[in-house]
């Protein structure tokens, strides 16, 4: 099975393609009587039927078998045997390791995702404290562990069995009167949906596992609102379901896996001069873009074709690849040389930069190429975030003359960020204003003095510079 997963290594999360361990349930019926279902993988199943009757002592040779048919579609095993079953079957909960009989489908508490956001600093806790917990395994293996917590563990168990595990920390958290909601489930056996479905009871919203989860129990995770991690090492782990719940940013605050890129390369034609080296609180226009964008992203990238002219700036500076080609080109060209995957892209005359809009625009970057951003005009593409699968596209528009921005839209998975949306982070829209004409930068100067008087703080670093 083909699954959508996103690697998260060193500080950088990645979508890939990969395969993932199928897990199927099949109904077992004997002579008319349904007998049990078996947890499995879905190949040669009439082998493991047949195995399984054997094992249990109501076959012992093929004759015994008068009828043997699997029904794959739908998950069902009939059989008739010779003899008849025993009147009364009392059934043994094994380890959950070997044979994966289960006398009732666990089904998992349905909720759109996560309750709050989990660091993956707390994952990463977590596994090593639990490794460092596991006595029973250090002693003498043969041991599955699992654990739940927040920043720290706060309970943990040890069984021969991985999802006794989970029952006995579900038990002892009930007779202590300990709430598991919101909470990180971590575990060192492979995740089943009997686990996930155990998890969702419990109201756990990160399931973070050593080793891999099988496609029904990310399919449940999906349904039940929870983090689906799997093959969590020392910096890296595998992301499996509801990306938001995790928070990728550095202990710095800044995005990692995004470059802030600044656009350069306009005329500035109207304004009559390069409007990005104008004067402005305390600095240069394009200083306080820069220093803003250093405080949001570990890279930012200066896209210009005259770097002689930005020496002040202590960042790479790119040249556009397709000259003559407007922003797009400019776009195109600090992404294709940026270090990490995405890039959010800022027009080098935008004065008025939200970090907190500019955070929640970074925040839907996965299973997308492009986010978008609108205003009650329309798109708004010079400040908007671009995976490099968006490369392909700019390239094809660029090399057939195509300028606009809007003319890769067909072509990639946008994700919108509707008017609405922003509006809850800027209501007037100023994030998306650039300062074209000496008018427009006039009026910004005596808002800006205007600021200073009424003490109103700034949104980046450099207030203190204001009246240099």
């Amino acid at each position: 099975m083909a699954s959508k997963i996103y690697s998260f290594n060193k500080g950088v999360l990645e979508q890939e393609e990969g395969g993932v361990v199928n897990e199927y349930p099949l109904q077992l019926v004997v002579n008319g009587r349904e007998l049990a279902t078996l947890i499995a993988s879905p190949h040669d199943l009439r082998f493991l039927v047949a195995g399984f009757l054997r094992l249990q002592g109501f076959v012992s040779q093929v004759e015994d078998f008068q009828a043997l048919a699997i029904c794959q579609d739908f998950g069902a095993a009939s059989v008739t045997i010779r003899g008849e079953l025993p009147e009364r079957l009392k059934p043994v909960l094994t380890s959950g390791c070997g044979t994966g009989i289960s006398f009732n489908m666990p089904k998992p508490v349905e909720k759109k995702g996560p309750s709050r956001v989990h660091s993956t600093a707390s994952i990463f806790t977590l596994m090593n404290q639990l490794a460092q917990k596991a006595e029973g395994y250090k002693s003498h293996g043969g041991m599955h562990s699992a654990g739940v917590g927040d920043t720290e563990l706060i309970l943990h168990a040890e069984d021969i069995g991985r999802h006794n595990t989970i029952d006995r920390i579900a038990g002892e958290a009930l007779l202590k009167g300990i709430s598991l909601e919101g909470k990180i489930l971590v575990t060192s056996g492979r995740v089943s949906t009997e686990l996930v479905a155990k998890a969702s009871l419990l109201g756990i919203d990160v399931i973070a596992s050593r080793t891999s989860p099988t496609d029904m129990a990310i399919k449940m995770a999906e349904e039940a609102g929870i983090t689906l991690v799997g093959y969590v090492r020392a910096m890296s782990f595998k992301l499996y379901t509801h990306v938001e719940g995790i928070d990728f940013r550095a202990g710095d605050g800044k995005i990692q896996g995004v470059t802030g890129v600044i656009l350069a390369g306009g005329a500035s034609s109207r304004m009559g001069s390069n409007k990005a080296l104008l004067p402005h609180k305390g600095g240069r226009f394009i200083e306080s873009i820069y220093r803003e964008l250093c405080e949001i992203f570990p890279e930012v990238i200066l896209v210009t074709n005259a770097p002689e002219q930005y020496q002040f700036l202590p960042c790479r500076k790119v040249p556009d690849l397709y000259e003559g080609m407007g922003a797009l080109a400019g776009i195109h060209a600090g992404l294709s040389q940026s270090s990490n995957p995405a890039v959010f892209t800022v027009a080098c005359d935008m004065p008025h930069l939200n970090p907190a809009l500019i955070r929640h625009i970074a925040s839907h970057r996965y299973g997308c190429d492009l986010v978008l951003p609108m205003s009650p005009q329309g798109y708004e593409p010079l400040h908007a975030l671009y995976n490099k699968g968006c490369l392909p596209a700019m390239e094809s528009s660029l090399k057939n003359g195509k300028r606009r921005i809007v003319s890769i839209l067909p072509r990639v998975n946008v994700r919108e960020i509707s008017p609405s949306e922003v509006a809850g982070f800027d209501p007037r829209f100023d994030s998306f204003s650039n300062i074209n004409t000496p008018q427009e930068y006039y009026d910004l100067r005596n808002a800006d003095k205007e600021k200073a008087a009424s003490g109103e703080p700034y949104s980046d670093a450099a207030q203190q510079k204001l009246q240099a």
